[in-house]
């Protein structure tokens, strides 16, 4: 085992844990933005931890321009009107909210 070989697993743990918590910020993010578009489309209850699940799969599957496109979608349709501009800065200001509480711990 070199020098270069410790190096190199070295930058790639870093690299892993690195991924790992940006998911977990970006699965944060995605349920507060769940929660805020859940309480825009009137829902509570049920179909609003329904809504949250599906944002979340959305993150999963499709990472940050799916769920920035389901609930710009979902709102428009339900004729509520906010720009890309401001949906994205909404969700900016979550992540934003994730890193502060995930540097707390």
């Amino acid at each position: 085992m070199t020098m270069f070989d410790d190096r190199e697993r070295a930058y790639e743990k870093k690299f892993m844990l690195d991924e790992e918590v940006k998911f977990r910020l970006e699965a944060r993010r995605d349920r507060l933005l769940g929660q805020w578009a859940a309480d825009q489309l009137g829902l509570s209850g049920a179909p609003a931890d329904d809504y949250i699940r599906v944002v979340r799969n959305e993150g999963v599957v499709h990472k940050s321009e799916g769920v920035f496109r389901k609930v710009r979608k979902d709102l428009h349709d339900r004729g509520i009107g906010i720009s890309d501009g401001e949906l994205r800065d909404i969700m900016s200001e979550f992540m934003s909210t994730c890193a502060r509480e995930a540097a707390k711990t």
